[in-house]
């Protein structure tokens, strides 16, 4: 009996229910699809979320929002609009992406006939990933020109600087000797970011956009090898990543923020950033800037945290580190106010004009106004080294997310072919979209990535975010999607979450899609007014995402079979969708993957406790259904594999487990001598991809 147990081992008895993909009879011709993976340490997941919401837009736009929009009252509509639209939809993303454990496209098996609203998440980030790792470029290029003694945007009468220059050294000394005439003047830093870095002079506009400036366009490349070289391996490579990009960032802002406050005229700036001006409230444009603040500093709809989320074992506690990170993002957007405003009020002083003359958000912060506050201090190069290095880190946190949602979307839809060869691929859309960013690289290419930043994430976004409150809560249900996350976190959303998920989120987008569309302003470039064909093309791009919508409704429609009205079915859920089996979506249904390897049968998208008996394989959760009492899987030789998506050849005759198990040979079943043995998770994997266990077939 032995010695045939050890034949049965080596061997496999392969029934005739199934055909083996490697016998030369069979017809499914592939090998079953890698494991996605998942994060590796327990920390993983929080901090990439941490790095992937704390980014450029947290420094160079909240503070300047802050002070233009009523000073310390703005916080008020800030923390509002956090609790109305940024924590409801931040933990609608995470609990779709963890419940069902797939990407941003693979995700609407939840309803396929929205399936663009996916498609059009990708194509936005897409766009974005290509302008935002040009902004890292930029951080690149002043970071190696801090690497000297003397920064070049210090003095005048340089190659690149025009009879305009003023230097803040002479306007010091003629304040107090005789005065200086600083009408019609630009300072060092700005010469040297436009004449020298960008090379603007060169480019008579967006049409025009001149020679390739190479060493941008090394700079860029320097960028997209870092990036690709962090997410080489996926989440297990990028969650190691982000211990250092997501926590070092808050080590130099207090050190920016300590040297800061102990600046002459430092309390200046911090008074005029948080002097609060209630009348401002009043105001219905304050309440939008809010809002956008919160919209695009937490980064929904961009797909990063439903990618992030789907690595999560099935049991995270997505609800506290909704609220850790949420909350994390808004003191780190206050902090940096403080290290800002502060460094600037000391530059108005030095400067003698006022704070609102230096304050600047985006680009002319980073790039032109603080290294220029930087010249002043003791030390500056290293001060500069400090500051760009932390915008460095907190933007590629940022753009790892980008690129991870970009890949775990297309190797989700095509888990076969491309999971093996994930890291060619990643290096594949490495390449295109450095190719892609050429052009923001030549002398032009700041006008072309204005256009990229104002259209290619604005009513577009917001169209996908509406988009999915709408389908999560009234096709697919809100009780349902309650139902999905007690059986992942053990108790249903309250009145509070439902209330936003079902009115008051998806109004609060509404009114920003209709305030963006009424208060449209064409796009600008200090004094470069942008011409019709360039506001039009970015008018298309935006549109473009949202026309993935209907889209995809069209190729649902046209793959389905039978009329009009049994496509409309299309919009429910597949049976493949989400996580652990619960009452009400049907009797458990055995899926047998097309090109599954044989002795590989898998149910659902999830992995659950496991339990052996002799053959075949017990495939439940304790929790819900009593440990070993509901058999959910039978996998041949007990080799468990569980994967992420199913479908049923339709040349095997069996669906559904109950209707299967009459025709189970009786080598298959439990033996008498085999007591139950729990197949535990390996190390570092826990409950999501349980290793294969092996039992005596009798």
């Amino acid at each position: 009996m032995k010695k045939i147990r050890q034949q049965h081992l080596r061997k496999p008895v392969t029934p005739e229910l199934l055909v083996s993909p490697s016998s030369p009879d069979g017809d499914l011709g592939s090998e079953c699809p890698e494991d996605r993976g998942n994060w590796t340490g327990r920390l993983d997941f929080l901090l990439s979320c941490i790095g992937y919401c704390v980014g450029l837009g947290n420094v160079w736009r909240f503070p300047y929002r802050a002070y233009t929009n009523g000073g310390g009252a703005f916080l008020v509509p800030y923390f509002i609009m956090l609790a109305i639209c940024g924590i409801p939809i931040f933990f609608m993303e995470l609990s779709l992406g963890q419940f069902s454990s797939l990407g941003p496209l693979a995700v609407w098996k939840i309803s396929p006939l929205f399936k663009g609203v996916g498609m059009g998440t990708i194509l936005i980030v897409s766009l974005v990933a290509i302008y935002y790792n040009m902004i890292i470029a930029y951080v690149l290029f002043y970071l190696f020109a801090s690497l000297t003694s003397d920064l070049p945007w210090q003095h005048c009468g340089n190659w690149w600087n025009t009879e305009l220059c003023l230097d803040h050294h002479v306007l010091k000394a003629g304040n107090a000797t005789f005065p200086v005439n600083t009408s019609n003047t630009v300072s060092p830093s700005e010469e040297y970011w436009s004449r020298y870095v960008l090379h603007i002079q060169g480019s008579s506009g967006i049409g025009d956009p001149g020679r390739i400036r190479w060493n941008l366009c090394l700079c860029l490349l320097l960028s997209w090898t870092i990036v690709y070289l962090c997410i080489l391996k996926g989440v297990k490579s990028s969650g190691k990543v982000v211990y250092f990009t997501a926590t070092f960032p808050y080590l130099i802002l207090v050190m920016l923020l300590v040297r800061g406050v102990t600046l002459e005229g430092a309390w200046k700036g911090i008074r005029f950033y948080l002097t609060p001006q209630f009348d401002h409230l009043l105001s219905s444009k304050v309440w939008i800037e809010a809002a956008l603040q919160i919209f695009y500093s937490l980064g929904v709809g961009f797909g990063g945290l439903l990618t992030f989320a789907s690595y999560n074992t099935f049991h995270q506690n997505i609800y506290r580190d909704t609220f850790i990170v949420t909350l994390g993002n808004a003191v780190t957007s206050i902090l940096a106010g403080f290290a800002i405003f502060s460094v600037l009020g000391y530059m108005s002083q030095e400067l003698g004009v006022p704070v609102n003359q230096v304050a600047k958000a985006g680009p002319g912060l980073a790039f032109v106004v603080y290294p220029q506050a930087m010249t002043m201090l003791p030390l500056s190069p290293f001060w500069s080294f400090l500051f760009f290095f932390m915008l460095l880190t907190l933007g590629l946190d940022s753009q790892f997310a980008f690129m991870e949602t970009i890949v775990t979307a297309v190797t989700d839809e095509f888990p076969y072919y491309l999971r093996p060869k994930k890291a060619s691929f990643s290096a594949v859309i490495c390449i295109a979209l450095f190719l892609m960013g050429l052009i923001l690289t030549t002398e032009g290419g700041m006008y072309w990535l204005v256009l990229l930043d104002d259209y290619s994430a604005g009513f577009g976004l917001m169209v996908v975010v509406i988009a999915t409150c709408l389908v999560v809560t009234r096709v697919y249900g809100i009780k349902r999607f309650c139902r999905d996350i007690h059986m992942m976190l053990g108790f249903k959303p309250g009145p509070y979450f439902r209330a936003c998920w079902m009115v008051l989120s998806p109004a609060t987008m509404m009114a920003l899609l209709v305030y963006n569309i009424i208060k449209y302003q064409p796009s600008e470039y200090g004094t470069y007014r942008f011409p019709a064909w360039a506001e039009a093309l970015g008018i298309l791009m935006g549109l473009f995402s949202c026309l993935m919508i209907p889209a995809g409704m069209l190729v649902a429609v046209l793959r389905e079979e039978g009329t009009l009205w049994e496509v409309g079915g299309s919009k429910a859920p597949q049976k493949c969708w989400g996580g652990h089996p619960k009452p009400g979506r049907g009797s458990p249904a055995v899926c047998c993957l097309w090109g599954a390897k044989m002795g590989s049968l898998v149910w659902g998208g999830h992995r659950s406790e496991g339990f052996c008996f002799g053959g075949a394989a017990v495939w439940g959760h304790p929790r819900h259904h009593g440990g070993v009492s509901l058999l959910k899987g039978l996998v041949l030789g007990c080799a468990v594999e569980p994967l992420a998506a199913c479908s049923l050849p339709s040349s095997l005759g069996f669906a559904a487990l109950p209707g299967l198990l009459p025709a189970v040979p009786q080598s298959l079943l439990p033996s008498p001598g085999c007591s139950p043995r729990r197949q535990e998770p390996g190390h570092g994997d826990t409950a999501r991809s349980h290793p294969a266990a092996r039992c005596p077939l009798t």
